[in-house]
C-alpha cells in the first residue's frame, strides 16, 4: 500500500461526506486545480483507497424497517466449514454485512428485512440452512443511534 498525504486525507473525507461533489467544488474544497484533483482520484481509485461509488438508500422508504444482527456458530470450525458458509452467505440478499469474529460464536452477520415475520422466515428457510450453521442467536434493533459510516482518517 502506498502512502497518501493530507491532501489525499482531506478529498477522502469530503467523499464520504458526498460522494456526489463536482471535481471543481472538490478541489476547490482541499486548494487543488481541478486537473491535479482527477489525477488524484485516479491515482485514489486505483490504489484502491476508493472502493466504489454508491447511494445512500433509506431502508424505511424501501420497506426495510427491521434490522437485526445475528450470532451465528458452526458446527464444526475447519477451513472447509468456513469456507463453505461464506460462500453460501454472500449470495443472500438480505444479508449486508458478515464478519468473522474470535470470541464465542464464529460470525456475525448483520441483515435487513420488512418486518418480524419476514425475518421468521428468513431465519428457517435460509440462514439455517446455510452450510454449518448449528445454532444462531438474533439481535432485533431497537434504535439505530450512529449509522454514518464515515472513516476517522
Amino acid at each position: 500500500m502506498t502512502t497518501i498525504d493530507r491532501i489525499d486525507r482531506r478529498i477522502l473525507m469530503e467523499l464520504q461526506y458526498d460522494g456526489r461533489i463536482t471535481n471543481a467544488e472538490l478541489a476547490q474544497r482541499v486548494g487543488l486545480a481541478p486537473t491535479s484533483m482527477s489525477d488524484r482520484m485516479r491515482r485514489l481509485q486505483k490504489q484502491g483507497y476508493i472502493k466504489g461509488f454508491k447511494a445512500v438508500l433509506d431502508p424505511e422508504q424501501m420497506g426495510l424497517g427491521l434490522l437485526v444482527f445475528i450470532e451465528v456458530s458452526l458446527d464444526k470450525t475447519t477451513p472447509d466449514n468456513f469456507q463453505k458458509f461464506a460462500n453460501a452467505v454472500r449470495k443472500q440478499p438480505e444479508v449486508l454485512e458478515c464478519h468473522m469474529v474470535a470470541g464465542g460464536f464464529d460470525y456475525l452477520v448483520k441483515a435487513r428485512l420488512h418486518d418480524m415475520a419476514r425475518y421468521r422466515v428468513f431465519l428457517s428457510d435460509v440462514l439455517l440452512s446455510l452450510p454449518g450453521v448449528k445454532e444462531s442467536h438474533t439481535y432485533p434493533v431497537i434504535e439505530e443511534v450512529k449509522d454514518d459510516g464515515i472513516l476517522p482518517i
